[in-house]
């Protein structure tokens, strides 16, 4: 259905969703009455209508009509201005010419055959059930730019001219200041590290899994945490210049170039409009040719009245209602109904990496012992050295030694910043480190060792070597770990003609590595935020329908701008807001559940769109007349009375989408 009057793009659904609540609610209570009092209706139960109460048709059908038919009235503005007459002007025109009948009958300007009050009342009121659930259904959180904000600390330690601090607002920071972000504290603007080194967690920007040391002269962004010390960094960019606020522009930009294209609904409508439109005026030219002035005008009214079906106005947002709920139920959470409707179509999806595709944590993938030496006994040792670091890494190392067997214990720990941990273990002095650390140390690794560590580092993994009073004794390799089903979800997605592609901002031998296990069609490494939302448009250029699949802040632009943003409910607030369908676990494979829900519902779709337009098919013909010869002429109320069919039938099959099945295969 075309909501062109209420607004485009994401914004304000809920607003119109509520405004459709209110005048459904109203108009039903209206209505009742209407019904109650009808002829036929009184006819069909047994019981008998005073005449004193025939002004409550008429009157409450009047108020009605201007309540709850003004979104309708006031829609055929936009579609006739845009010259696409649609839904909005179908049900104006129905809704208007059964109104001003209706009032002539009443009057007793023309036959009482043309009174359609009850019916009027009712298809304003379906109409108006339809819009309230379509637009629940489409509404879409508008809160990614406040989440992306939400990044951005409130506060922040000030350096001043003594050297002490001050905590002042984020927003008072200006150039040239310097602040002290300590450790697990936010960065909160752009600058550059005048004092210290630190473990920055930049995931958030860049979707780099492991941390990056961060030392005097280097840039960090507003945003990024420092993970184990404090640094003092100069200010260079606030506000609008900084890269949070780069990211932020380039969402807005994505969500407002997304395509305003016209639903089903909306074209079955125009399609139905005209078709009803010159219905009506060839039923009148035959009737009036014939000499039956009366009879044209009572025909012509019947066919625009039962030309706008309750099914038309319940075919589409029926499904859409009961497929959200299926979805939630799921662990699928659609935003956007019009990205569930495109998934079907999809051709290419694209998964960021960390956190996605993997688990997003490293893990120990590999343990390398020198002769006379154990793995057990490497990784127990690491482990100890580890044991007080809350660095990542080191968490990884102790998780895996505690699942071998009890980690001995450790003292003196000191936490080598940018190099690695020392600790004394059952007697030795054990270091753990990295390439610095070994330089420092003047060590270097045995043959033997690095042939074994080779492979790690080709394929990406991070490596720390094991020292024991002076002597490397071995190495252990961590890496972000790979989702069981992640396979099961490229196998399956590959199998149905889609192609899998991958976007990290991960080196170049890491995504490689990834991709090889898995079976990816494209890589694209090393990428940043900006060129993240490059790769999707790249793609689109090249013919390709998009569905992108990531679980980060630097992800958020590229959710925004690919044909279906698909977000990993285990992600941050401004993928999810970004997204248009948010898989509420971090199983990969929730986007094979969104496709086979997408071609579901776009089956049920057309399903009852073919038995709405189907109905006029067969209802228009009759009610212009064309049986006439042979003594058979629709009535406008058995016309009313196939419309309610007509419903109840779009209503029943909708409800068969429930027997779908969106569980992943375990």
């Amino acid at each position: 259905m075309s909501t062109g009057e209420h607004g485009s793009g994401h914004e304000g659904h809920g607003d119109h969703a509520a405004v459709f609540r209110v005048r459904f609610w109203w108009s039903l209570l209206l209505s009742l009455p209407v019904v109650l009092t009808s002829h036929m209706i009184s006819g069909w139960f047994g019981y008998q209508v005073p005449d004193w109460l025939g002004w409550v048709a008429p009157v409450l059908g009047s108020v009605v009509y201007l309540y709850g038919g003004w979104p309708f009235l006031s829609g055929v503005v936009g579609e006739l201005r845009d010259r696409r007459p649609g839904m909005m002007t179908l049900v104006a025109t129905a809704i208007t010419v059964g109104f001003v009948s209706s009032l002539l009958a009443t009057l007793g300007v023309v036959g009482r055959g043309l009174d359609f009050w009850w019916e009027l009342v009712l298809l304003i009121v379906v109409m108006l059930l339809g819009h309230w659930l379509e637009m629940r259904a489409l509404g879409q959180a508008s809160g990614a730019l406040e989440a992306l904000a939400a990044l951005l600390p409130d506060t922040a330690e000030r350096i001043d001219a003594d050297g002490g601090t001050e905590e002042v607002a984020t927003t008072e920071l200006r150039e040239g200041d310097t602040v002290l972000v300590r450790s697990g504290g936010r960065v909160p603007a752009d600058g550059t590290v005048t004092e210290g080194t630190a473990a920055m967690d930049e995931s958030m920007i860049t979707g780099e899994s492991r941390t990056v040391t961060r030392t005097e002269g280097d840039r960090v962004v507003a945003g990024t945490v420092a993970t184990d010390t404090s640094v003092r960094v100069r200010i260079d960019a606030v506000g609008e210049d900084t890269t949070l606020a780069g990211i932020r522009r380039l969402v807005g930009e994505a969500q407002s170039s997304r395509s305003r294209a016209q639903t089903l609904a909306d074209r079955a409508a125009a399609l139905l409009f005209w078709f009803a439109l010159g219905a009506a005026v060839l039923t009148a030219a035959v009737w009036i040719a014939l000499g039956l002035a009366n009879e044209a005008v009572e025909r012509t009214v019947t066919v625009l009245v039962i030309a706008c079906p309750h099914a038309l106005g319940l075919a589409i947002p029926l499904v859409i209602a009961i497929s959200t709920t299926m979805s939630a139920r799921g662990g699928i959470l659609v935003k956007d109904r019009l990205a569930l409707e495109r998934t079907r179509l999809v051709d290419t999806v694209l998964f960021d990496k960390t956190g996605t595709l993997t688990s997003g944590t490293h893990a120990v993938q590999d343990v390398a012992a020198l002769e006379g030496e154990s793995s057990d006994r490497v990784l127990s040792l690491a482990a100890a050295a580890e044991s007080d670091s809350e660095h990542p890494l080191a968490r990884a190392i102790v998780r895996a030694a505690e699942e071998e067997g009890d980690v001995p214990s450790a003292t003196d720990f000191r936490s080598l910043t940018g190099r690695g941990v020392r600790a004394e273990v059952e007697g030795s002095t054990v270091h753990v480190g990295g390439p610095s650390l070994l330089e420092e140390l003047d060590l270097t690794v045995p043959d033997e060792l690095a042939e074994r560590t080779r492979p790690w580092r080709e394929r990406g993994d991070s490596v720390l070597h094991v020292v024991a009073d002076g002597r490397v004794v071995g190495a252990v390799a961590l890496a972000d770990e790979v989702r069981p089903e992640s396979e099961e979800a490229v196998r399956e997605l590959r199998a149905a003609g889609v192609r899998v592609a991958m976007v990290t901002g991960d080196a170049q031998n890491v995504a490689d590595a990834v991709a090889e296990r898995l079976g990816l069609d494209e890589v694209f490494a090393q990428v940043l935020p900006d060129e993240k939302d490059a790769v999707v448009r790249d793609l689109q250029d090249r013919g390709h329908l998009v569905a992108m699949v990531g679980d980060g802040v630097n992800d958020a632009p590229a959710l925004a701008r690919a044909d279906v943003g698909i977000a990993i409910g285990a992600g941050t607030d401004v993928a999810i807001e970004s997204a248009g369908v948010v898989l509420a676990s971090d199983d990969p494979r929730g986007v094979l559940s969104v496709r086979r829900l997408s071609e579901a519902g776009y089956r049920k779709m057309l399903e009852n769109l073919v038995w709405a337009a189907g109905y006029n098919v067969v209802a228009v013909p009759l009610a212009a007349g064309v049986l006439a010869p042979v003594g058979f002429v629709l009535a406008p109320a058995v016309g009313a009375v196939l419309m309610s069919l007509s419903t109840i039938i779009v209503a029943l099959n909708a409800q068969l989408l429930r027997r779908v099945d969106l569980r992943p295969a375990d």
